[in-house]
């Protein structure tokens, strides 16, 4: 099997629009995960592979952690300790598990949480190698401080096995939460997963919020970098391709959540969306709001775009409004939408979306967060972080009450 670009060849001609990230050596898209894996263990020369994985998805990979022990090269029993948004003990405990067996290659097998938690445990090992105290325990100001290395030193390899489509498998950005609540993690290019698996059999039986929510957040990639400050044409083009195979995905697995094609589409347009935000446009102004929102009240990053995406858009509608328009053109097309002007606004367009898709959260109090708690947040992100967010918004905030406003406008107000 090449280690490169592998599709389905019915999807050739979407295929010839998805560069490999820099710094990653595959991608295959719709192959049985365990051979294909097994095949880049070999490649990569790895002898002592550690795993980790979500709770959900360990019983789907017993067969292939069997034959990693038979061959030899399992370095540790099976790590599915990393929660939701990858929380710091359950990160530092894999880190410090690695890092005892001397852990090679790192294989991730899951969600969001996981994969980034598999770039962190690279990091911390390249770090504990080096370190004059082979004792040494991981800490999240460790972690950080190695990314800080120049030069930095090889890191082990990732191979990531996405069972959703939150994406993070394609960037070098790593994300955890801290146990003070704040969204934390490193960057590097450094950072950058070796190789990307993507199996729609490691999706069945996920949760409606896991399923649609990760899919979600491909819309919310591409709306953000269609209406960055900083995007380029070549960014928006890519994006707004993006968006339309997720938004034709999501239809498709709302009508049949595990159809193959449907699932794929998803993979593949939030794959344009995530590249297309990475490319010099990362965060956008909802992707940095949320990821706050999510540590702060512990609410999926799915749910926190259906809360959050429309209002977002909907406060800059003006400053972007060229931009909103070719948003509405994508997603209206399926709603029979014909001349421009017959076409509902963008952030309308994207809460009927939010709408029809099961298990996420349509509101704050879908979330258990009230009023007070979404000031008390308002003024936190101002107060802390109004400096980043103005240059990350087409619309500057002037105090925190504009934060609140746009937080709290009802549903119905787009």
């Amino acid at each position: 099997m090449s280690r490169s670009l592998t599709i389905e060849r019915l999807l050739a001609a979407t295929g010839e629009a998805l560069p490999i990230p820099p710094g990653m050596k595959g991608v295959h898209v719709g192959v049985p995960f365990g051979p294909t894996a097994l095949s880049e263990i070999e490649q990569l020369n790895a002898t002592k592979v550690y795993v980790m994985s979500n709770k959900s998805s360990k019983p789907m990979v017993e067969d292939f952690l069997k034959t990693l022990e038979e061959k030899g090269i399992l370095a540790a029993p099976i790590n599915c300790d990393v929660s939701m948004g990858g929380a710091e003990d359950g990160l530092l405990k894999a880190c410090n598990e690695a890092a005892a067996v001397n852990a090679d290659c790192v294989i991730t097998i899951g969600g969001g949480a996981v994969q980034d938690a598999g770039k962190l445990v690279r990091l911390w090992l390249s770090a504990a190698t080096q370190a004059d105290d082979g004792a040494k325990k991981a800490t999240v100001k460790g972690i950080q401080a190695a990314q800080s290395r120049d030069p930095m030193p090889p890191l082990p390899p990732q191979i990531c096995c996405p069972n959703s489509f939150a994406m993070a498998e394609l960037t070098h950005v790593a994300g955890l939460v801290t146990n003070d609540n704040v969204k934390s993690g490193s960057t590097h290019p450094s950072l950058m997963p070796t190789v990307v698996i993507f199996d729609t059999t490691l999706s069945r039986g996920l949760p409606d919020w896991v399923r649609f929510g990760t899919a979600l957040r491909g819309v919310e990639h591409a709306i953000g970098a269609v209406c960055h400050p900083k995007a380029t044409e070549d960014i928006r083009s890519r994006a707004l391709r993006g968006l339309a195979l997720v938004n034709k995905g999501l239809k498709g697995m709302v009508e049949d959540p595990d159809s193959e094609e449907a699932q794929v589409n998803c993979y593949l347009g939030g794959w344009m969306a995530i590249r297309a935000l990475n490319t010099g446009c990362y965060p956008s102004i909802a992707h940095f709001i949320q990821n706050q929102y999510s540590a702060r009240f512990h609410v999926h990053q799915g749910s926190c775009s259906g809360i959050l995406s429309a209002r977002i858009l909907h406060y800059h509608r003006e400053e972007s409004s060229l931009h909103q328009k070719s948003i509405a053109q994508v997603l209206g097309t399926e709603k029979g939408g014909g001349a421009e002007q017959s076409l509902p606004s963008a952030p309308k367009l994207v809460s009927d979306l939010v709408a029809t898709l099961p298990g996420v959260a349509k509101d704050h109090n879908d979330a258990n967060v009230n009023e007070e708690m979404l000031r008390d947040f308002a003024e936190y992100m101002y107060n802390q972080s109004g400096e980043r967010m103005n240059k990350l918004c087409p619309k500057p905030f002037s105090n925190a009450g504009d934060v609140f406003e746009m937080l709290a406008l009802p549903i119905g107000n787009f």
